[in-house]
């Protein structure tokens, strides 16, 4: 048995080193008793599991993904449609109730319901939203805005002064502080709030150190941030920077959500080296996210997507390192889509379930459900 394990180990090397892949920076595991003090969601919208294969496949070093040993499947599907959009999709992780594509921060009857981030604001964990498309687009919004549809960026906006959230960065500042439907400047209403806010103007965000004493705004674009194929880079220094500014901001732990937003954008467009870009810029991101949890030692780390998009499949023609592209939509599908956990509270993400039953996962791993009804869902 011995032998066979060790040629099999061979084989994989040889094979590997063919195909001039480096191996992924190796995570260790925590122990999985340990108490959940913080939540890392992070969501790659659009990404299934065609796009994470071939990002896996692309030949690119480190990626994070081997790092998972829990991983489970979520039933993507909307209220209203079997192909869900972002906003449902957000929604049901948000507050665990499937609701109509476009809904924000609403059940299917249209009905405000709290989200996991305003809980946990509640119960004074410190709180995050990250995102490379305007914080106020729907993946974003739908934790903490409550709207019947997510074009209504303006109001989504007003929503963020109805909150404590303790750090937001993404783009959108066209919609606090040069709005069309009333005379308010969220902009500095955030100030008076108490916030420290800057933005890409006035300098870049690596340039800029939160003050732990005061909430967080930054705005990385007057719109939509630019792909990263076009210079955007800030979501990992984000995210690391996020962390440690969420950690020291309550000794009772954090919930943040990160977005690796553009994938969905790259798969709209049938692009395949911008989704290819957008998902390796976000596995950097999420290789923040396990170094901190790791150290941390009581940190979950969910990696998910809110629905596949494009249809996406890798052809005959691909090779290890050169995958090669098919789509059979430029728009959203149903496909099952992959969930992977690191932490304590991690077992829980194990098999096939329900996009609203990570909601109510997050709560048994935060001890504010039970593990039984989160099963359930």
């Amino acid at each position: 048995m011995r032998k066979r394990t060790l040629v099999g180990q061979f084989l994989v090397i040889v094979f590997l080193t063919s195909c001039s892949v480096t191996q992924p920076e190796v995570i260790t595991q925590v122990d999985p008793n340990q108490e959940v003090k913080n939540i890392i969601l992070m969501i790659g919208d659009g990404m299934g599991l065609a796009q994470i294969s071939a990002a896996v496949y692309s030949g690119s070093d480190r990626l994070s993904f081997d790092n998972f040993q829990v991983t489970g499947l979520h039933k993507s599907h909307s209220s209203s449609d079997l192909v869900t959009d972002s906003a449902a999709g957000a929604t049901a992780f948000a507050t665990g109730e499937k609701t109509f594509n476009g809904a924000i921060g609403l059940n299917k009857d249209t009905v405000a319901v709290k989200t996991i981030l305003e809980e946990c604001e509640e119960k004074g964990l410190a709180t995050g939203l990250l995102a490379t498309v305007a914080i106020t687009h729907a993946t974003p919004a739908s934790f903490i805005a409550h709207q019947p549809t997510r074009v209504l960026y303006e109001r989504i906006a007003a929503d963020f002064l109805e909150t404590d959230i303790d750090y937001f960065v993404g783009g959108g500042k066209q919609y606090f502080d040069r709005r069309k439907e009333d005379n308010r400047n969220l902009y500095m209403e955030l100030i008076q709030k108490g916030y420290q806010v800057s933005d890409y103007f006035e300098k870049p965000l690596e340039q800029t150190k939160p003050d732990v004493k005061k909430p967080f705004a930054y705005f990385t674009a007057d719109k939509n941030p630019l792909p990263v194929t076009a210079g955007r880079n800030y979501l990992a220094f984000a995210t690391k920077q996020a962390l440690q500014f969420l950690e020291n901001r309550s000794e009772k732990g954090f919930f943040i959500m990160i977005e690796g937003s553009q994938i969905d954008w790259g798969g709209h467009s049938n692009d395949g080296n911008w989704m290819l870009q957008e998902l390796l810029d976000f596995d950097r991101a999420i290789t923040e996210a396990l170094r901190f949890a790791e150290k941390d030692g009581n940190t979950l780390v969910i990696v998910t997507g809110d629905h596949e998009c494009g249809g996406m499949c890798l052809t005959e023609k691909s090779k290890m390192g050169r995958p090669k592209f098919k789509f059979s939509t430029n728009g959203h599908t149903a496909s099952l889509v992959p969930v992977f956990a690191y932490g304590p509270g991690s077992e829980l993400f194990h098999g096939v379930y329900q996009n609203t039953a990570i909601y109510h996962k997050m709560r048994a791993a935060l001890g504010w459900d039970s593990a039984i009804t989160a099963e359930r869902e």
